[in-house]
C-alpha cells in the first residue's frame, strides 16, 4: 500500500507542476485557479509523500517521488507545453526511469 500511495504522491507532483505551468498563461480568475490548484496539489503530494514514508526508507521514497515528478514534468512539458524532444532528451529521460525501477527492485 506504501508504494501505491508513494506513486500518488508522484502523480501529484506532476499536477503540480501542471497548474505551475498553467499560470504562465493564465489572467485573472483563470489564474486564481490555476494556482489553486497548484497549492491543493502541492499539499497533496507533501502528504502522500509523508505517508509513505512511514513505512518505506526516506532513501527510497524521495528519490522516487521527485523521479516520477521528473519524468512527469518533461512528459507535460512535451504534451502540453509544446516542449522539445529530441533523442538526447528522451534517452535521459528513460534512463531515469530505469533508475527508478532499479530502486524499486532494490529496496
Amino acid at each position: 500500500m506504501s508504494w501505491i500511495i508513494l506513486i500518488l504522491a508522484g502523480f501529484m507532483e506532476v499536477a503540480f507542476t501542471f497548474c505551475l505551468g498553467k499560470t504562465k498563461s493564465a489572467e485573472g480568475q483563470t489564474l486564481i485557479w490555476w494556482w489553486t490548484g497548484f497549492l491543493l496539489a502541492l499539499a497533496a503530494s507533501m502528504f502522500l509523500m509523508a505517508k509513505a514514508a512511514e513505512r518505506l526508507p526516506i532513501g527510497t521514497v524521495y528519490p522516487v517521488w521527485t523521479g516520477i515528478g521528473a519524468v512527469g514534468a518533461v512528459i507535460v512539458g512535451i504534451v502540453f507545453f509544446n516542449e522539445p524532444t529530441s533523442f538526447w532528451r528522451l534517452f535521459f529521460i528513460t534512463t531515469l526511469i530505469l533508475s527508478i525501477i532499479g530502486i524499486k527492485v532494490l529496496s
